[in-house]
């Protein structure tokens, strides 16, 4: 389900779709408002892919605007199936509410009524390519490599139900908002389409440059270390970019692991989670070309608030971020930051090369109580263990959702006014 700032967005668009709507209930308000919802979606899905800057922060990062392209082109899906529904049941739906004539697809004649047919003929498959695309998405039976190039087919499909909404369309809507803002969006929709088409997305913020080196650290995390020369724009702790080594396996998340620190050599800790990062020990070499699109994120762990107690907690390669925080504390040790206990929890503290370097930093750092929890000793890290003692308190948390839902649940047992920050990185 979607989170609650999701699902806010996700209101606050259907209800300004609807406030331009002004036709009576019929057969034809059922059949275009459904059709009318699923293509403004389906144009708002578009327009999210392209992962416009100017929305990172209002929406709260990538992540979340990410989030919000899944559930808008899930509501696309939706209506879209409600239209064709709506469609194959017309005489039983026109008997019980009536027709509404205006509302009539319009009538048009030569080349024009040719697009027509054409358009009309495209609705049902492009409706069945659309709703196998999104399946794929959401159950991710298919590996990611593959899926990469079966959902840049998403793009073909929204221009042909583009073509479908706009030469079938009502010809009163063109004099009435609810045309202008359908046009409006579908251009939108098309722009990002043919973006998507050309491999223009995200262009402007890709840099290029070479592996530094290579190590694997223990059996399932391999640090990567990149020379970005001077063009890497800077980033700040918390942020991720997405990284590309292979451009058959294309770009992959990725949570930067230290400071930016003016010289462009950046450090990724990337855990072996599945088939692709497994085999990175063994592909990636020193002198490899990379390519890094970003930085994004606003996991910034220097927006807390004024007098909350600031609590960290990591579970696992979830540490990569406060590695930076750490990392960034050190290299701009004159500045006055507020005392923050960081909670880390792993299976196996003994084997862990990030406990003894959390240890180093923290060591340099008077300000960071630390809290190792290691679960082959029977350790849970539970919201009571977060020491708070404070009527407000900012938690930063990166880790595995099991544990984020646990302490979720468990801080709202406690009488303290609590923020608890968190990305989501599942970006299909």
């Amino acid at each position: 389900m979607p989170n609650l700032r999701t699902s806010v967005v996700l209101f606050l668009l259907l209800a300004a779709q609807l406030s331009v709507w002004t036709a009576g209930l019929s057969y034809e308000l059922l059949l275009t408002l459904s059709g009318y919802f699923a293509i403004n979606f389906m144009s708002i899905t578009m327009l999210l892919a392209t992962r416009p800057g100017w929305l990172e922060s209002p929406l709260g990062g990538l992540d979340r605007m990410y989030q919000l392209h899944k559930w808008t082109g899930i509501m696309a899906v939706s209506f879209a199936l409600a239209h064709w529904l709506i469609e194959m049941a017309d005489d039983a739906l026109e008997a019980l509410f009536g027709s509404d004539r205006s509302l009539k697809e319009a009538h048009l004649s030569g080349l024009l009524d040719s697009l027509q047919d054409g358009a009309e003929d495209l609705g049902e498959p492009g409706l069945y390519l659309l709703v196998f695309l999104v399946v794929i998405t959401l159950i991710r039976w298919v590996p990611f490599g593959y899926w990469r190039y079966l959902h840049r087919v998403m793009p073909l499909i929204y221009l042909a139900l583009a073509a479908h909404a706009l030469l079938l369309a009502p010809l009163l809507w063109w004099q009435q908002p609810t045309g202008w803002l359908m046009a409006l969006l579908i251009v939108g929709g098309a722009t990002a389409s043919l973006q998507s088409l050309t491999g223009k997305i995200g262009r402007s913020h890709r840099y290029k440059g070479l592996v530094q080196d290579v190590k694997q650290t223990s059996a399932n995390i391999t640090e990567v270390v990149c020379d970005m020369g001077k063009r890497w724009p800077g980033h700040r702790a918390g942020q991720f970019a997405l990284v590309t080594f292979d451009r058959v396996e294309g770009a992959h998340p990725f949570s930067l692991s230290c400071a930016d620190n003016a010289t462009g050599q950046l450090s990724f800790q990337i855990k072996a989670l599945g088939d692709y990062t497994r085999k990175i020990p063994q592909k990636l070499h020193s002198g490899q070309a990379v390519t890094l699109e970003g930085p994004y994120g606003r996991f910034d762990l220097d927006r807390g608030r004024k007098s909350a107690q600031q609590t960290w907690v990591a579970g696992g390669i979830g540490i990569t971020p406060f590695l930076a925080a750490l990392d960034n504390r050190l290299i701009n040790n004159e500045k006055r930051h507020p005392a923050v206990t960081l909670h880390y929890c792993t299976a196996g503290a003994v084997n862990d090369p990030m406990v003894t370097r959390l240890q180093q930093l923290t060591e340099q750092l008077p300000d960071i109580s630390l809290h190792i929890y290691d679960s082959l000793e029977g350790q849970r890290l539970t919201a009571n263990q977060l020491q708070i003692h404070a009527p407000k308190v900012d938690v930063w948390f990166c880790g595995p959702q099991g544990l984020a839902k646990a302490l979720r649940s468990g801080l709202k047992q406690q009488s303290v006014s609590v923020r608890f920050h968190q990305e989501n990185f599942e970006f299909r």
